[in-house]
Parts: C-alpha cells; sequence; structure tokens
C-alpha cells in the first residue's frame, strides 16, 4: 500500500530522466519499423485506410495502452512516445508534401490493372492481389466480363476505382462470372471470339489450340460482349 501513488514511480517507474533519450530513439525506430512493414505488406492489407495512418493508429494505441496497464510502465515516457509520434508524423507529413518521390514510397501509387479490357500484367503482378480477389471486386461493381472496362486502377487505400465502356462501345471479354471463367480449356471447340484466362487478350479464333500473342499461355474462354447492367 505504501507505493500507490508514488509519484517518482508512477511517472518515472524509478528510472533515471535520461532514460527519455532512449524512449525517443525507441520510438523513432519503431514508427519507421512500423510504416516500412505496413508498405511491405501490400494496399489491400490497410484497405480504406492509408498505411501512414495506420501506422499512426497502432503507434499511439500501443503508446496509450501500456501505461494503463502495466505498473512497470511510467506515465512520463509514454508521454514521450507520444510526443515523438506527433512529431514524426508532422516531420513525415511535412515530407510528402514536399517531395513526390517519398510520397510515393510512403503511400504508394495508383496502379493500372485493366487497360482497354485487358489486364496490365506486369502491374498486376507487382501487387498482392489475387486473381479470385479482383474478379470479385469487379462482380461486386456488376461487371460481367473485362470487355465492359475502359480502365481499372489500385488506388493507394486500397480501392479499385473503375471506368465504363459505354454500352455502344463495350468490346468482347474475358468472362469472370465463375461458372464461365472455369470453363477455361486449351482447346478451342468452336469458332468465335475467345480471351486468353491469363491476360485477357481477346481475339477471334478458329477451333483447334492457339497460343496468346501476348503472354504465351494457352487457355481460353469462351468471350462475352454483354452491356453493363448497374
Amino acid at each position: 500500500m505504501d507505493k500507490i501513488l508514488e509519484w517518482e514511480r508512477v511517472l518515472f517507474n524509478e528510472l533515471p530522466p535520461i532514460f527519455l533519450i532512449e524512449v525517443i530513439l525507441r520510438s523513432i525506430v519503431m514508427f519507421t519499423f512500423l510504416l516500412m512493414a505496413l508498405r511491405i505488406t501490400g494496399k489491400r492489407g490497410v484497405r480504406q485506410l492509408s498505411i501512414f495512418e495506420i501506422v499512426i493508429i497502432i503507434a499511439l494505441g500501443s503508446a496509450a495502452g501500456d501505461p494503463m496497464f502495466y505498473e512497470d510502465v511510467g506515465i512520463v515516457p509514454a508521454l514521450v512516445v507520444f510526443g515523438t509520434i506527433i512529431f514524426m508524423y508532422r516531420f513525415v507529413t511535412w515530407l510528402t508534401g514536399k517531395f513526390e518521390w517519398f510520397e510515393t514510397l510512403v503511400e504508394g501509387k495508383a496502379v493500372c490493372l485493366i487497360h482497354e479490357g485487358k489486364f496490365s500484367v506486369t502491374e498486376f503482378k507487382k501487387e498482392s492481389l489475387a486473381q479470385d480477389e479482383f474478379f470479385s471486386e469487379l462482380r461486386v461493381k456488376s461487371i460481367e466480363h473485362l470487355g465492359q472496362v475502359r480502365g481499372a486502377y489500385l488506388e493507394s487505400s486500397g480501392e479499385v476505382s473503375l471506368f465504363f465502356y459505354k454500352d455502344a462501345d463495350v468490346k468482347y471479354g474475358l468472362p469472370i462470372l465463375p461458372e464461365l471463367y472455369q470453363k477455361k480449356n486449351k482447346t478451342i471447340f468452336k469458332d468465335g471470339y475467345h480471351s486468353c484466362s491469363f491476360c485477357g487478350h481477346t481475339e477471334h479464333q478458329e477451333a483447334g489450340t492457339a497460343f496468346c500473342n501476348i503472354c504465351k499461355h494457352n487457355e481460353w474462354v469462351a468471350s462475352m460482349n454483354t452491356e453493363r447492367i448497374a
């Protein structure tokens, strides 16, 4: 009972004031580590919040929680952590406003995943985004096939922005409905428009076997050109 409300212990937990310098260094290191770790996990892992915002939430939550529950964590070091995080927030915000390359490093940038009804295969490979997950995103927006999509962009927030063809301009494209896409086959059974199941390249094919001129894969799906119903 004698130790209850001993202010030196509550504020510093019997640590020397010089320890606060170490607290600042620890906070900077962990802040930077969190920023890098969340950046590496990809946009989809932090969807709807920017990576930077997630770092602030995690860092402040941890700094606030420990001194609330653990008696061996002093309040003053926690307040120093708060101050350091706020300083880092303002500093990183200043850097992102000052240098475009730094903003791209921290937040990432919008990536084109579909261009003119076909996958941007090179960009798609860079993102931690499964094809099934992406198809699901498109189906939620009432998209049946890629020929309805003029462009799709994965934003830095993890959201997918879509731009559609006018009904009169809809092209033949790769179906993304599961019951149709799963019919992909190396053999084309009937002359007509077919789409590469890997990159979405679409062209008129004769019955038989064929390799995609774009990605060199050889699995095809019968194309669709239905208009989009919003």
